[in-house]
């Protein structure tokens, strides 16, 4: 039986990674901060909490004991947590060799390495210490997920005004085809190559307006769409599409779909 550690197992899509995996006959670890308690549904029968971090190196190595591969589901995305997310990434690959894993699979940004803003700068130095590591490693690229433009225009409706960005288009994706790619490439075969890079794209290309509409017909939301220039590096970053890969579509939940599923939630 394969023995899978999930790296941040209680997160968004670490936890979709770990009922995919327990579903399937694996073995799993979740590896996690903050273990959740007996009986809370962000814990899966069957599946080992080790609560643990990757900034000290705390629980790395009973999370990891057995593991024929780990995947790496980490965020970083504020303050101490962000400047030391690609050294963490490097501890628990070091940690991860030396328990005897085999592969590593990590969570990433599509065209992380084109952007100057910080969170993206920071998962392309991760990107960099997965290249050099000596486990044979897979790197997942997915677009923005689903949720990230529905909590623009979340904040944006408790004043009524709902923000589209100028000349931003998404393929969002949702974090369960997210998870089911990572987990792909946890068990695919050997490569020809030991250090992979691989994307994953959301099933359609909509303009942000489109998602607007979608998000206040879903939530029944009330105010007006207001289209605005999103400055810095992630608005250059936008407007220049880097955030698309239409020529591949992999995902399956569409955003109107994931907002039927989490109607009673928005």
């Amino acid at each position: 039986m394969t023995s899978v550690c999930v790296a941040g197992g209680t997160g968004q899509v670490g936890r979709e990674v770990v009922r995919l995996a327990a579903a399937a006959g694996l073995k799993v670890t979740a590896l996690s901060r903050h273990v959740p308690p007996y009986g809370s549904q962000r814990r899966h029968d069957g599946v080992t909490y080790v609560r643990g971090d990757v900034t000290t190196g705390e629980g790395l190595a009973a999370a990891l004991e057995g593991a024929d591969v780990v995947i790496d589901c980490l965020e970083g995305q504020f303050g101490k947590a962000q400047r030391k997310f690609a050294d963490g990434g490097a501890r628990l690959l070091a940690a991860a060799h030396r328990a005897g894993v085999t592969r590593a699979v990590a969570l990433s940004i599509i065209n992380c390495d084109k952007s100057t803003y910080s969170y993206y700068v920071s998962k392309a130095d991760k990107e960099r210490k997965y290249a050099a590591s000596a486990l044979e490693t897979v790197v997942v690229r997915a677009t923005q997920f689903h949720g990230l433009v529905a909590m623009v225009f979340a904040a944006g409706a408790k004043v009524r005004l709902i923000p589209v960005f100028k000349g931003a288009r998404f393929q969002s994706i949702s974090p369960e085809d997210v998870a089911g790619a990572l987990l792909d490439a946890a068990l695919e075969g050997p490569g020809p190559e030991r250090h992979r890079l691989r994307t994953v794209g959301g099933p359609e290309v909509l303009t942000m307006r489109q998602m607007a509409e979608s998000w206040m017909a879903a939530t029944g939301s009330k105010g007006r769409i207001v289209q605005v220039r999103l400055p810095g590096a992630m608005g250059a970053f936008l407007r220049a599409g880097n955030n698309l890969v239409p020529e591949q579509k992999d995902g399956t939940v569409t955003f109107v779909s994931w907002l039927e599923k989490r109607r009673e939630s928005l």
